[in-house]
């Protein structure tokens, strides 16, 4: 699969857009930190920005999604 961060929060989560090699979809898979203990899981691209919208890891994909669109 391929990745690219998008986010990393202070405490330890991270989040990337990923693409499966299979489907081509893209994704936003979320690891949680090691001390929450929580599962990796990937969200279509639209339900993730539909489910908040407003966090730093939100506005990370917002910005690179606008860096593929020309002045």
């Amino acid at each position: 699969m391929t990745t690219k961060v998008l986010y990393e929060s202070p405490n330890g989560d991270i989040w990337r857009l990923v693409r499966d090699p299979q489907s081509g979809a893209a994704l936003v898979e979320h690891q949680p930190n090691a001390s929450s203990g929580g599962r990796t899981s990937r969200t279509d691209i639209g339900q993730f920005l539909r489910a908040g919208g407003r966090g730093p890891e939100h506005q990370a994909l917002l910005a690179l999604i606008g860096t593929l669109v020309d002045d």
